[in-house]
């Protein structure tokens, strides 16, 4: 079975997580319900097999593996940022 491809919106969730640390910072800056940002943490974690996140009371601290996605994510963020902005010149 061939591995699958990240989720666009999951990885989104993930970095924003990562960079306010808490559920419900992401959620409002998302325009996503806290819920939303929860399920997309723990499907991306089970599509990786892997733990994001060390849940810390109300807040999160991103573990090593974490931190690993989190230096990928920026790159694939930048480039989906920048194929868009490539082709805007191409819509009507």
């Amino acid at each position: 079975m061939p591995p699958t491809i990240l989720d666009s919106r999951k990885l989104l969730a993930f970095s924003t997580l990562a960079r306010v640390l808490s559920f419900t910072h992401a959620a409002k800056e998302l325009g996503l319900t806290q819920s939303a940002v929860s399920h997309a943490i723990k499907a991306l974690e089970r599509d990786l097999g892997c733990r994001l996140f060390e849940r810390v009371g109300r807040s999160v601290v991103i573990t090593p593996a974490g931190i690993q996605l989190l230096q990928r994510t920026a790159v694939i963020l930048a480039e989906m940022t920048g194929a868009r902005q490539d082709l805007a010149a191409f819509t009507s």
